[in-house]
């Protein structure tokens, strides 16, 4: 064998590792738009899939414009574009409401869009670059924007054998309890393939697993429930739901990217796919939703697009930061200005005194501007 083919032989080799590998991570990080079927607030899909990239802040604008507020004025003319591409260009038909969730682990993407019943199917799909970075989404006042997290996991004393048979229920499963303990039992979810994925409570990975599922649906339930505070309210914010999902990442570490975690991530696709229609009926229709996902996202302990809301300070609270910052400067201007309106009202005082006194004692005989046309000698 000459040096020749042992040269293509190993290129051969080196390439098909690597598109073995860019197909289980998919780029690393990508991200899907999910929007209304009906009522459309972004741009139809790409031909071909990921065939353009955002960055996370072009992410984090995306949102910021479908909420309804003005992208960061750093943006760039080429990010501008971008997002162009993506959001339908009416600036006056936006959702006013985005769902944003992060999720952990080395995802196959092929397998999120080809699963029936999945909103992913539909979804405009992107790659995104340096997701391994923190990236901060500013929104200009905390007045116009209702921020709920979906970060609060349920304790395990909260994960109740009753909950976990609502949840199975929920999914077409079963839950079977175990006589050893609560939450010890078995849980029963049927695959799309007629399979069934059977998880042990009893396992820490598989309880993990669970617990992140389960407090996403319950905090779901409690945004859609401050949603309809929120909308019964004469002034009416626009509303952001977001979070991280590090369920996969967990059955990933345990099992490997193949088998349970494999399906795992249907279940959790198929549980992300009923959430997102339960909002679409809460929100009428008005939300769009945004899912980040890639191996790099678990490098950060929180939210890789950080939301931060700005206060908008009042005239007052204006004013009174200037009287702090040049206090002997505004007390040397009030000294003047009181200074000036005691002398003005002594003037005015002296001067009234004197006109009731010259008004007094002037003569009658004479044609004064008051009586000119009164004769009395």
């Amino acid at each position: 064998m000459d040096s020749h083919t042992i040269y293509s032989l190993t290129l051969l080799i080196i390439s098909s590792i690597l598109s073995f590998h860019s197909k289980v991570t998919d780029g690393a990080g990508s991200v899907f738009f999910l929007d209304n079927p009906k009522h459309h607030y972004l741009r139809p899909p790409a031909p071909e899939p990921q065939s353009d990239t955002l960055s996370l802040p072009e992410v984090g604008a995306a949102a910021s414009v479908l909420l309804g507020f003005a992208p960061h004025s750093t943006l760039c003319a080429a990010s501008s574009s971008k997002l162009n591409g993506v959001l339908m260009p009416n600036p006056f038909d936006r959702p006013r409401s985005v769902f944003m969730l992060e999720v952990t682990g080395a995802i196959d993407s092929d397998l999120v869009v080809d699963l029936d019943n999945s909103i992913f199917t539909s979804a405009r799909r992107t790659k995104v670059m340096g997701s391994e970075h923190r990236v901060d989404v500013q929104l200009s006042d905390e007045d116009e924007v209702s921020v709920v997290s979906l970060n609060d996991l349920l304790s395990y004393a909260e994960l109740s054998d009753k909950e976990l048979t609502d949840f199975a229920s929920w999914l077409g499963g079963s839950y079977v309890e175990d006589a050893s303990g609560p939450v010890n039992g078995e849980l029963i979810i049927p695959m799309e393939n007629g399979a069934n994925l059977r998880l042990f409570m009893s396992k820490n990975a598989d309880k993990e697993f669970i617990r992140s599922l389960v407090s996403l649906i319950h905090n779901i339930r409690r945004a859609i429930n401050i949603h309809q505070e929120v909308s019964e309210s004469v002034h009416s914010p626009a509303e952001l739901i977001t979070g991280k999902f590090d369920g996969i990442k967990v059955l990933q570490d345990h099992y490997g990217t193949e088998g349970v975690a494999e399906n795992g991530l249907e279940l959790f696709v198929t549980s992300v796919s009923k959430i997102f229609d339960s909002l679409q009926a809460a929100y009428k229709g008005q939300i769009v939703g945004v899912v980040i996902y890639g191996e790099t996202l678990a490098t950060e302990s929180e939210n890789v697009l950080n939301v931060v809301v700005t206060s908008r300070p009042s005239t007052r609270l204006l004013e009174e930061t200037k009287v702090s910052a040049n206090f002997t400067t505004i007390a040397e201007v009030v000294l003047v200005r009181r200074t000036l309106a005691w002398i003005t009202g002594i003037i005015l005082l002296i001067s009234t005194l004197l006109g009731i006194y010259f008004l007094l004692n002037m003569p009658l005989t004479k044609d004064t501007l008051l009586y000119s046309n009164v004769k009395l000698d």
